[in-house]
């Protein structure tokens, strides 16, 4: 191994080398035992979830909504105001199919339907580990609350009700008061049966037909229990799991899907919704008819009244009178007045028809009602001006329903209504003028005639008086009678504006719970969860654990990674001659790494570390016995004047003598009157730190210390220096100047990532000739590396991989060799 190969230990290509799949899976692989117990949980729990589920079905039918035919002949035929609107963006029918679809999932229809079919009031069958089984109008015992009370409760009731084979039926209630939980229990001896709760009072039936026919099936108590809600909340609830949309963007066609526990209750609901919705329809397109129809009924009322009275006084008159035929001059006088008065009485009619209207318009109390109309007015503009009016009304009404008085559709509509009532004012003001300019000339046009017949008998005069005003009220009594009978053919022909034209038809599978998707999900998360924690684990590590943390913070060389090992009895020397162990190994392979980064004439190896109890000490100690077995002449100096600790390490006696005690006075000390003669090798010497002294960073800065190390390397092949941690004081780098290396040691699972960086500011900063690393400490039982084996697989410790230990590096022993040869 050479030099440039131990300083550049980072990959060439780190692109390539950034993502090592079988890294990541070997590593992860390590913990399967996670992974199977946390899918295991997972789908356990997936399926505890899934068996708590109800499963919900989805119901769907198609509901034709009908265009407005007659509201849009009228917009056609009118034009007028409800067209000016249109073209200033106030108000538009583009989206009348828009705005049934939102009456159609409107929440006060949903109500309707939830409290016509008591939906609010919900019973299932209890088991022992899965959900309630739904009983939709098939329990055997009903449970009822009024609407009115249910509505009023601040949250659901709870019923659980057990049935017992002796007719007794127990019922624990559970529910909210005042904003604390309450509880009732109460047993009956039969039922039906009433019971009153401070929220409301709750009566109990029993469906004798179906519990028979669920006794014939079961033999215990029957177990149910029941929810009681407020309409509006399960209205809410219901329009949450309702959605209308088109078909399609050409037709008016409306797909409704509603998801619910049970198939019946959901086609139970959607056709009554249909229902409903054709039954409010229905109700507003006949407000203008019946209004017309009150209008009719009073005036055939009134006009009924004085028709009699005008007969009776005609009768009256001809029996007092005794009229005779008149002379031709007379008769033709009579003819052509009698012209006259037929366009006088049809004038009048329409007079009184436009008073009544003016009056009915002006009246306050009619302010947001439809104006009467088809009551037989002649005046075309007139007609069409109520009709724009009565359309206008009507549309803000259907608006209100699924909007506020603040929407500014209904501001806008509210503009127009107002503008409309009184365009309908001013033309009925200027009708009404016209009437009456064509009344004065028909009144002129009909005294010609009177004139020319003044001679006839005053009886007679008398008699067409009131003939004339008898035919006016038989015309507008008949025209009246053909009125109502025309509004009743209108209120009888009105058609429902929703027909559903594909029935509702639920799924064959419920939409949920997805089993297959819930359990993936459950496989996946059980999957995740292992990776998550050992992932967050790994990112939450701040010490260094491996050679691959080392790596990943510098490129300076690696010289060996050392084992955990037992502490021995005495001192900290773990190498021992001719022993072929993992320890003695390891410093082998850190001797031999040494030696090829040091040059022929380098002899000072430092070593240093980032803080104290990261094993420099003993990793010194160790390096130095290993060269020593290797027959070199090996001094060990302990430069930590601050805390001395090879004195520990080889297991020395206290002794007060050392370095510092030559640094100190050199002129009156022998350097190697201090030198202890090591007892593990005959090639080792040590030569302690010393007392320590009061100033030691000015102390090794002396050129003193450079005398010291030549004395030594004059005598000695390798001298080693057991410094203190560079990371924590000074002494160190000054004294780097007389090293000739530096090994800079770190410890697993103890140096803190941040703090070993600061190995690369000695790199860059060129403290040292030369500067390695070594890893301290790693447990080989827990430690993988990147393929997936043990650090005693790597080196090739134990059997099968190739040194057999105690039979040296490879080479057979003398014993097999003579065996050998005799074969």
């Amino acid at each position: 191994m050479t030099e440039q190969n131990l300083n550049n230990t980072t990959p060439e290509n780190p692109e390539e080398s950034s993502f090592n799949l079988y890294e990541i899976i070997f590593k992860y692989l390590v913990y399967w035992p996670w992974f199977v117990a946390s899918v295991i949980i997972c789908l356990v729990l997936a399926f505890v979830y899934i068996r708590y589920q109800a499963p919900v079905y989805n119901v769907t039918a198609s509901v034709l909504i009908k265009e407005q035919d007659a509201r849009s002949r009228a917009m056609s035929a009118n034009g007028g105001a409800l067209e000016a609107l249109q073209s200033m963006g106030g108000f538009s029918m583009t989206n009348n199919f828009d705005n049934e679809v939102e009456i159609l999932k409107s929440r006060t229809l949903i109500k309707k339907v939830v409290t016509h079919l008591g939906l609010y009031i919900s019973t299932g069958e209890e088991r022992f580990f899965g959900y309630a089984r739904p009983l939709y109008q098939t329990s055997p015992i009903g449970v009822y609350m009024s609407p009115e009370e249910a509505d009023k409760l601040e949250a659901g009731m709870k019923l659980h009700l057990t049935y017992t084979q002796e007719n007794h039926l127990k019922v624990k209630a559970e529910y909210e008061l005042d904003e604390e939980e309450e509880t009732l229990e109460k047993t009956f001896d039969k039922l039906p049966a009433v019971l009153p709760t401070p929220v409301g009072v709750l009566s109990f039936t029993v469906n004798d037909s179906l519990l028979n026919a669920w006794r014939e099936t079961n033999t215990g108590s029957l177990q149910l229990v029941s929810y009681v809600n407020s309409p509006t909340a399960v209205a809410k609830a219901y329009g949450e799991d309702l959605s209308v949309d088109a078909a399609s963007k050409t037709t008016t066609i409306a797909q409704v899907a509603f998801q619910n526990t049970s198939r019946q209750r959901a086609i139970d609901f959607i056709n009554c919704l249909v229902a409903y919705y054709n039954q409010d329809a229905n109700d507003e397109k006949n407000e203008v008819a019946m209004k017309s129809a009150e209008f009719i009924e009073d005036r055939i009322r009134i006009i009924n009244e004085e028709l009699g009275s005008t007969e009776t006084q005609l009768a009256d008159f001809k029996q007092k009178s005794g009229l005779t035929d008149l002379t031709s001059d007379a008769k033709l006088a009579l003819e052509e007045s009698s012209k006259y008065e037929q366009l006088r009485i049809e004038n009048q009619t329409q007079i009184r028809l436009v008073e009544f209207l003016r009056d009915y318009i002006n009246n306050p109390a009619n302010a947001d009602e439809v104006i009467p109309a088809n009551v037989g007015l002649q005046d075309q503009d007139l007609s069409k001006v109520i009709d724009q009016y009565n359309t206008l009304l009507i549309e803000r009404k259907r608006l209100l329903r699924t909007s506020s008085e603040n929407n500014p559709a209904v501001i806008n509509m509210n503009t127009g209504i107002e503008a409309t009532r009184h365009n309908v004012q001013t033309t009925v003001a200027s009708v009404l003028k016209g009437l009456q300019i064509t009344k004065a000339d028909i009144e002129r046009q009909a005294r010609k005639f009177e004139g020319r017949i003044s001679s006839a008998p005053q009886q007679e005069k008398e008699f067409l008086s009131i003939a004339r005003q008898q035919e006016i009220k038989a015309q507008l009594y008949i025209m009246l009678l053909q009125k109502r009978e025309e509004n009743a053919i209108t209120l009888a022909a009105t058609a429902t504006n929703g027909r559903i034209i594909e029935e509702a038809l639920p799924d064959k599978n419920p939409v949920s719970p997805r089993k297959k998707v819930i359990a993936l999900a459950a496989l996946l998360l059980g999957l995740a969860i292992p990776v998550g924690v050992v992932y967050l684990r790994d990112l939450l590590k701040y010490k260094i654990e491996n050679r691959d943390d080392v790596e990943r913070i510098t490129s300076v060389g690696i010289l060996a990674e050392l084992p955990k090992c037992a502490k021995p009895e005495h001192g900290a020397i773990v190498v021992r001659e001719n022993k072929n162990d993992i320890m003695e190994e390891t410093f082998r392979g850190l001797r031999t790494n040494l030696l090829f980064m040091l040059g022929k004439t380098d002899k000072v190896v430092l070593f240093s570390s980032t803080q104290p109890g990261e094993g420099k000490s003993f990793v010194a100690g160790n390096t130095a016995v290993s060269l020593a077995f290797l027959g070199k002449k090996v001094i060990v100096v302990g430069m930590d004047i601050r805390k001395p600790g090879l004195n520990k390490v080889f297991n020395l006696s206290r002794r007060a003598e050392g370095i510092t005690n030559y640094l100190s006075d050199p002129d009156h000390v022998n350097l190697f009157d201090m030198i202890q003669h090591s007892d593990i090798s005959p090639n080792l010497d040590i030569l302690p730190g010393g007392p320590v002294p009061p100033n030691p960073t000015e102390l090794v800065a002396r050129d003193v210390l450079e005398k010291a190390i030549d004395l030594l390397k004059s005598k000695y092949d390798y001298v080693i220096l057991d410094t203190a941690p560079i990371g924590m004081v000074t002494d160190t780098a000054i004294i780097g100047r007389v090293a000739d290396m530096c090994v800079y040691v770190c410890r697993a699972d103890v140096t803190p990532k941040a703090g070993y960086e600061y190995i690369n500011v000695l790199k860059n900063e060129r403290k040292f000739p030369k500067l390695a690393t070594v890893i301290n400490g790693i447990d080989m039982s827990k430690r993988k590396n990147s393929y997936g084996y043990g650090y005693g697989a790597k080196y090739g410790y134990g059997k099968g991989y190739g040194y057999g230990y105690g039979y040296g590096y490879g080479y057979e022993t003398e014993q097999k060799k003579q065996q050998k040869k005799n074969k």
